[in-house]
């Protein structure tokens, strides 16, 4: 059966060129774009009844822009003025270049691997006097706590944000041949919104190992999976995907 309508689980892209719309064009696809998760801010009050007293930390520890602004926004509410000493470790020039927004780039100071915690452990090993705070996700991968405990990193865990999964009750009597997916998060969003879901024809692609595992684990057929050797990107599966359904036309 041929792909013709597409839902792809995350906001839509910002201005006029994305590869998703060239693909639309290409192949006379429709494809929509509705995230199926959200961040939510951890208030306050219960950012106290996790023990965790931020003044003690000289370095943080940054995996994503969430927890940057998440970092800042804690910091404002519980009225921590964050000194001009504090050392930031960002596990890519992404993120510490993100960080610019709140603080004022100084070598010394703002450090970033290449994309991974592992990458940033090199950078880390050298600052091994610094007391960390890693802000992070109610849902943070156990791979970051066990490479940081490995290296004998001494850090304390602030969950500041958690990820919730969105309404999607008007999609309801809606159909798509196919959903795509780039988080465990929106996998659970789909079975939480629609807990009686039946796969059928539709066909899901799923980007990341993690991701991927979600599927399985939820007893769903995974049909399109990236990045493979032959497409890096989400938008090149579902393209080779597309071609292949068009010759059994």
């Amino acid at each position: 059966m041929a792909i013709k309508t597409i839902l792809v689980s995350q906001p839509k892209p910002e201005g006029d060129k994305s590869p998703y719309f060239d693909l639309a064009e290409k192949y006379k696809l429709k494809i929509d774009f509705r995230p199926f998760i959200h961040i939510e801010g951890v208030g306050a009050q219960e950012f106290r009844q996790q023990k965790v007293n931020i003044p003690e930390h000289t370095a943080i520890i940054l995996t994503s822009k969430n927890a940057v602004d998440h970092f800042f926004r804690i910091a404002e509410e519980i009225r921590f003025e964050v000194p001009d000493t504090m050392k930031y470790f960002c596990v890519s020039e992404a993120v510490a270049y993100y960080l610019q927004k709140y603080v004022t780039y100084r070598k010394r100071k703002i450090f970033f691997g290449k994309q991974t915690i592992e990458d940033l452990m090199d950078v880390m090993k050298k600052h091994k006097g610094e007391r960390y705070l890693l802000p992070c996700t109610d849902i943070l991968r156990d791979k970051i706590p066990i490479t940081l405990e490995e290296h004998k990193i001494n850090f304390s865990k602030a969950v500041l944000y958690r990820t919730v999964a969105s309404d999607l009750s008007d999609l309801e009597d809606v159909y798509y041949d196919m959903l795509v997916f780039f988080s465990p998060g929106g996998i659970e969003s789909l079975l939480k919104n629609f807990p009686d879901f039946k796969q059928n024809n539709t066909r899901i692609a799923a980007f990341g190992p993690t991701t991927a595992n979600a599927v399985i684990k939820n007893n769903l057929r995974l049909d399109v999976h990236a990045p493979m050797p032959n497409a890096p990107s989400m938008t090149g599966a579902i393209e080779l995907y597309v071609k292949e359904e068009l010759k059994k036309k």
